[in-house]
């Protein structure tokens, strides 16, 4: 069988928004988020309140497209080597053997990540960033693709350890999965009624449409999307804006600056083109950069948030023709 080519690639990734609308309904930018940070081997940090199909939207995708996936619950008793796995002692060889952790998968579900204590939250800091983890000095690889769908509760502080910036920064996009409207709520109800059970895919008709092979032509095909240097420098001032903001303490990064850059051209080709416009760069701003930036106390207590801020840079950030 011949290697899928880009066009077919893209076609079988379009065709991921119909098959996952099978089992989860009204959540088709956090669908097309997941795929940008697929295309991009990034990483995703899914905020909603419980119930909105955080977990169900990540399970779907992995049927959808032939990955493996695993769901860790992040607890206050929770350990690294439960993330990363630890060396086990074998009584019958007298040796100590790697027993692999759940972040040996496709697709890690890191569940209400921010229940967790921070040394167990830094465990997946190296997976994330290196694509590997060191147990006992030994360097072991992760699998290829490898997403981090990280999800915590908006609402709920009480015995939570917020992410350091450090970590923020490690993930591509933050994706805001809103609460649905009263016709999506109807529908999904309805789903439910005629016996739709969440915890069987396959019965629901979910197949898979697309492969690895089809997310390798696809990142191969994203990587010769052409940039101009008028985009290059239109990403920079609005990175740069977000770092004089005097609402904000911390600005974006460099690597948010990147981050903007990769996300970008993902979204350019997926939507038909080799070259990316300033109306790519405005589509993925905000999930790319709303958690790479802080506010002041001040301006939190007048309910400014970070959405609104980079919002108005955008609008007042003079865009290349």
């Amino acid at each position: 069988m011949s290697a899928p080519t880009a066009d077919s690639a893209r076609t079988s990734l379009e065709a991921l928004r119909t098959e996952i609308a099978k089992a989860v309904v009204g959540q088709d930018a956090a669908v097309t988020g997941l795929v940008v940070a697929l295309l991009c081997r990034g990483h995703v940090l899914l905020e909603g309140v419980p119930g909105v199909a955080k977990t169900l939207l990540v399970r779907a995708l992995a049927a959808s497209l032939q990955l493996e996936t695993k769901r860790v619950q992040f607890t206050p008793d929770l350990m690294p080597g439960d993330v990363t796995g630890s060396l086990v002692y074998d009584a019958r060889t007298a040796e100590f053997s790697f027993q692999p952790g759940p972040v040996f998968t496709n697709l890690l579900i890191a569940d209400e990540i921010n229940r967790t204590p921070p040394k167990t939250q830094a465990s997946l800091l190296e997976a994330m960033e290196e694509r590997q983890v060191s147990v006992d000095g030994t360097p072991r690889l992760l699998p290829d693709p490898f997403l981090v769908a990280a999800t915590q509760n908006p609402v709920e502080y009480e015995g939570t350890y917020p992410l350091p910036e450090a970590q923020l920064d490690r993930f591509l996009l933050k994706l805001i999965l809103p609460l649905p409207s009263r016709a999506t709520e109807i529908d999904v109800l309805t789903r439910h009624a005629e016996g739709f059970n969440p915890r069987d895919l396959a019965g629901a008709g979910l197949r898979p449409v697309a492969g690895p092979d089809d997310l390798e032509a696809a990142r191969s095909a994203v990587a010769k999307t052409s940039v101009s240097p008028e985009i290059t420098g239109y990403i920079v001032d609005l990175c740069r804006a977000t770092r004089e903001s005097p609402s904000f303490t911390l600005g974006v990064s460099p690597r948010g600056a990147t981050a903007l850059l990769a996300t970008s051209r993902a979204w350019a080709w997926l939507t038909g083109r080799d070259y990316v416009t300033p109306d790519d760069v405005k589509a993925l701003a905000l999930p790319t950069l709303r958690h790479r930036v802080q506010l002041r106390p001040e301006a939190e207590m007048e309910g400014v948030t970070a959405d609104s801020v980079i919002t108005a840079i955008l609008a007042h950030v003079p865009v290349p023709r």
